[in-house]
């Protein structure tokens, strides 16, 4: 069973900073890609960032020059650090591993969420 444990969402003004992190864990032999989607109230789930195995990067429109999206150095880790944030950055942040190579075959997983609200 592989399991995605997010963290670091809050609340932050206008212009500030946000770090998440996504751990992925269990028997896990390769991951595709990492990335991270976005779910505001009312709308559809929307691609944020991802960045593949070997360092690839795509970024949604409305947060390029603002997000970094990185792995960490075990691969199974990826962390989205957010600066200038603005009022429609809000959402629920979720971690995706796409295309997790298991023993029992190869699948997508998400993590729980994680709420970043920005105040005006």
């Amino acid at each position: 069973q592989v399991q995605l444990v997010e963290s670091g969402g809050g609340l932050v003004q206008a212009g500030g900073s946000l770090r998440l992190s996504c751990a992925a864990s269990g028997s896990i032999f390769s991951i595709n890609a990492m990335g991270w989607y976005r779910q505001a109230p009312g709308k559809q789930r929307e691609l944020v960032a991802a960045i593949t195995s070997i360092g690839s990067t795509n970024y949604a429109d409305s947060v390029k020059g603002r997000f970094t999206i990185s792995r960490g150095s075990a691969k199974n880790s990826v962390y989205l650090q957010m600066n200038s944030l603005k009022p429609e950055d809000a959402a629920v942040y979720y971690c995706n591993a796409d295309r997790v190579l298991t023993p029992v075959g190869r699948h997508d997983y998400w993590g729980q969420g994680t709420q970043v609200t920005v105040s005006s």
